[in-house]
């Protein structure tokens, strides 16, 4: 029986870069899993000052005709790489102006995924150099958004992905994206809870940690019955939620958290959590907004 292919694409980030083709393989392999098209995307933004390299030419010229060029070259042999990879994949090329985040934010809106590479440049580059798209996507994405920093391996078995929970509607949203992930790849499920005694105001341990497992409980609920083939694992620990969570998901198949929550979740742009594990995380990282279509 033949299934019918969803509509909403995934939709990856594609570079110059011909030596980084983890988000590239990792994209065209789910949308294989997923029953999705995929749409790769060069997004082009304006040239840098000094950067002309034919004087003779009009300035406009040179920016329409060289870097199109070598953008739809970029595609052309993307597009030859995921049909290697995997042949049955309906896969298209967009080559847009404008900055890469701008463009796959654009993108995000009738996408079910969008995947990105990143290099670790550390907190301050990665916020500042022109060239970060995994941070401004993010905050802006209207669909989940992955964000791949290596091939993606796992050194446990049986495979698992971790989540972040807090109790807030965006991580009742990541949870809900984990544990359709693991479905997909027949992984367990690690639902994480991370807490310390000031964000809690709490003098009483025992107490806050059986609040802490009531919310994780509450979060997570229903979500078996729905998703049997899902083992889920419940873990409340104390400590520093960027490290905790980088930390346990060190051996997983990816890490899943919200784009915003409340308490160590908050933050400036994108979440203070959701930003820290974006610097740290070496696995293949899911944010996941609040409010997503299908």
């Amino acid at each position: 029986m033949r299934t019918e292919m969803k509509s909403s694409p995934i939709v990856v980030g594609v570079d110059s870069d011909t030596e980084r083709r983890a988000a590239l393989a990792w994209a065209a392999d789910e949308a294989r899993r997923r029953r999705r098209p995929l749409t790769l995307v060069h997004g082009q933004g304006e040239p840098l000052p000094g950067s002309r390299q034919d004087p003779s030419l009009p300035s406009w010229q040179q920016w329409r005709d060289e870097p199109h060029a070598k953008g739809n070259a970029v595609l052309e042999g993307a597009l030859a790489f995921v049909e290697k990879r995997c042949p049955g994949v309906a896969a298209s090329a967009l080559l847009a102006e404008g900055h890469p985040a701008w463009v796959l934010a654009e993108q995000s809106r009738h996408a079910a995924l969008v995947v990105v590479g990143s290099r670790h440049l550390g907190a301050a580059r990665e916020l500042f150099s022109s060239a970060a798209v995994a941070l401004p996507l993010s905050a802006r994405s209207a669909c989940p958004v992955v964000v791949l920093r290596e091939d993606e391996h796992t050194t446990r078995r049986p495979p698992h992905l971790v989540v972040g929970v807090d109790g807030s509607p965006n991580s009742a949203a990541a949870v809900d994206f984990a544990f359709e992930e693991a479905e997909l790849r027949g992984a367990n499920l690690r639902a994480l809870y991370v807490w310390h005694t000031p964000l809690l105001g709490a003098l009483d341990e025992r107490a806050a940690q059986q609040e802490c497992r009531r919310v994780l409980a509450e979060t997570t609920a229903g979500r078996t019955a729905a998703r049997p083939n899902v083992e889920l694992h419940h873990e409340v620990v104390e400590g520093h939620p960027v490290q905790e969570l980088s930390r346990a998901a060190a051996h997983a198949l990816g890490l899943v958290v919200g784009t915003r929550g409340r308490g160590g979740f908050r933050g400036m742009l994108l979440g203070s959590v959701s930003q820290g594990v974006l610097h740290h995380a070496h696995c293949p990282l899911f944010l996941v907004p609040h409010q997503r279509h299908q």
